[in-house]
């Protein structure tokens, strides 16, 4: 029997996916712009099974692009609170409003036009494009790399330059002329449910007869891990100061930085300096230390360790400071927090 040949990769890929392909995910019906724009930025370092609840919650509320550019940031951040990375959901409300203004309030359909808006790359607006408008563009998202790394060999880290743009040619060739949309989902489909990063299933693989990892024992070390390094730990001190209608004081964060513009907890360095920062917020008496916790950013790990002041008066200044507000617990809802920050305070 004649092995495959490598022209006939979206071939095999597509008679896979006919079969064992995702085809009710909701944002395939309907299948337009918007839609998988917004799968797609929410799919970005995020599990399918995550962001499915996140997805519907954010289109029942925000059900079109000029509904989301109208939206206010504090109700975009808490639709997207709990899904991390929050400069994503950002670009996505700057990128609405900007289609508004200079697109007539669609995506646009040139490559060019919809690539130059914030949080839309190269790989994304392909796939907005293909999906969508079934027009031909590859994709090369961390399963796609995964993918072409195992099935043509080849080693390095997908992130480096060489190696990128060496990804992007094969992507482009094995893109097919047909049936684009569901050859987009089909590859990303494979990289996700099959060509798995551990204990891949290569016996149910589509294209694995030529696949170069399978055939030399290489799916442990495809794709080529990125080179080593520390992830260094830093600690915090949060403040909750709660007053005696269980109202909590929130600070927003600045542009910068981690959880950039979210409604967060006051933050010391130490004991003595969460004590001298809680006096300038607020009248107190005691303080209660609850439970430590670890939260694990992509570049480092927080050691936060919440510190409960209950029975807390408001300095007046605070009303004058649009960075402070005192929050009831129903409100929180409606709030752009971080996870680890809502978490804590639904444990109260």
């Amino acid at each position: 029997m004649s092995q495959p040949v490598k022209h006939d990769f979206a071939t095999r890929l597509l008679a896979w996916f006919d079969r064992h392909g995702r085809h009710d995910l909701p944002w395939q019906h309907p299948r337009d712009a918007y839609r998988v724009w917004l799968s797609e930025v929410m799919l970005q370092q995020t599990q399918v099974s995550t962001v499915i609840p996140y997805f519907q919650r954010f289109v029942g509320a925000l059900p079109t692009l000029r509904d989301l550019a109208a939206a206010e940031e504090d109700t975009v951040l808490a639709l997207w609170s709990g899904l991390g990375y929050y400069r994503r959901a950002r670009f996505l409300h700057r990128a609405a409003q900007l289609c508004v203004e200079q697109h007539g309030g669609e995506l646009p359909r040139e490559f060019e036009a919809l690539a130059a808006l914030p949080g839309i790359g190269r790989s994304t607006a392909g796939a907005i494009l293909a999906q969508a408008h079934g027009l031909r563009l590859p994709i090369l998202d961390g399963n796609v790399k995964r993918v072409l790394t195992r099935h043509l060999g080849i080693h390095g880290h997908p992130g480096q330059s060489a190696i990128e743009k060496e990804l992007w040619r094969h992507a482009d060739a094995y893109t097919p002329t047909a049936r684009v949309a569901d050859y987009t989902q089909a590859i990303m489909d494979l990289g996700a449910t099959v060509c798995v990063r551990s204990k891949p299933k290569c016996a149910e693989c589509p294209v694995a007869a030529d696949c170069v990892a399978q055939r030399d024992g290489l799916t442990a070390q495809l794709p080529s891990a990125k080179p080593g390094k520390t992830v260094p730990t830093r600690s915090t001190v949060m403040l909750l100061l709660r007053d005696t209608g269980k109202r909590v004081l929130l600070e927003r964060r600045g542009p910068q930085g981690v959880w950039a513009g979210l409604w967060s907890l006051p933050e010391a360095t130490g004991t003595e300096d969460a004590w001298r920062k809680a006096q300038q917020l607020a009248r107190i008496d005691d303080a209660q230390a609850l439970v430590p916790f670890v939260h694990v950013f992509s570049h480092y790990r927080l050691q936060v360790e919440p510190l409960l002041f209950d029975g807390a008066t408001a300095h007046r200044a605070i009303a004058d400071n649009p960075a402070l507000r005192w929050c009831d617990p129903g409100d929180l809802a409606a709030l752009g927090l971080p996870a680890p920050v809502r978490t804590l305070l639904l444990s109260l």
